[in-house]
């Protein structure tokens, strides 16, 4: 169990870190990823008897990641949605519960395409992209990881009961760690930044990882299943590997904002 879980996620670390070189290829990377999601999200609402207008889904979903690679979301992005809205209205009308599938189209897409499209935002910025990539990823990894370590050798109260194997041993434990691993990564990176500024960007990142890691186990519950998929062997599906990186990487981009360490525009 354990040695696969190792060979898989160092796998999937090692396509990451090579796609990351080129923008093209990492935006190809991002773009499956946030495609095999969108799917699992398609079967997870399907159980639940409810449906999103999927070709519309996919489609904007793609459109979000283009804009974002191409540096063209802040002036494209109002046209998007209200195409969006449009196209799944068109779609919806068709069937039963139409408000209902526009509603769950419009959530599914921005919860995968707009979420995902702040990494490529973030590799996108001249000369640090690719160390603000490697900060946000490193950031989230921690977090994981200490969370599941430290939960089981010292976790003794429950979290909540949307997940009930996360604690507040592990969570605390998390957040502490992806804060120290944060700031040295950024020191280890060059990046030059204050350390009070690395630790409140690293603290903000873990907490969003993990509200994004409830919020998938929330979707979860509702469908009635314990993962996503099996693609990614015992790390379940696509969505259940990469779930704390859609909250993770906003509040990351997010923190840059509001310290000046990116210009507005690359967030809104």
């Amino acid at each position: 169990m354990w040695s696969s879980r190792f060979a898989v996620g160092l796998a999937l670390a090692g396509i990451g870190a090579v796609a990351t070189i080129d923008l093209r290829l990492y935006t190809a990377l991002i773009t499956l990823i946030a495609l095999l999601a969108l799917h699992e999200i398609d079967l997870l609402l399907k159980r639940a008897d409810v449906s999103f207008v999927a070709p519309v889904a996919y489609v904007a979903t793609v459109a979000y990641l283009i804009l974002a690679s191409g540096g063209w979301l802040t002036q494209h992005e109002s046209l998007l949605i209200a195409l969006l809205l449009l196209a799944a209205f068109a779609g919806a009308v068709r069937g039963r519960a139409a408000l209902t599938r526009v509603g769950l189209t419009v959530v599914a897409v921005l919860y995968i395409g707009k979420l995902f499209a702040y990494f490529l935002v973030l590799r996108r910025q001249p000369s640090i992209g690719w160390a603000l990539n490697a900060t946000v990823i490193l950031i989230i990894i921690a977090t994981d990881t200490a969370a599941m370590l430290i939960g089981r050798r010292w976790g003794r109260r429950r979290l909540t009961a949307i997940s009930p194997q996360k604690t507040v041993e592990g969570a605390l434990g998390a957040l502490l760690v992806a804060t120290l691993f944060g700031v040295a990564s950024i020191n280890a990176l060059g990046l030059g930044w204050p350390w009070w500024q690395s630790a409140a960007l690293a603290a903000g990142t873990s907490l969003a990882a993990q509200a994004g890691d409830l919020v998938e186990s929330a979707i979860k519950r509702d469908a009635g299943v314990k993962d996503t998929g099996r693609l990614l062997a015992s790390h379940g599906g696509v969505l259940d590997r990469f779930d704390s990186y859609l909250f993770g990487g906003f509040a990351f981009t997010l923190g840059l904002t509001i310290l000046g360490r990116l210009p507005e525009g690359a967030l809104w």
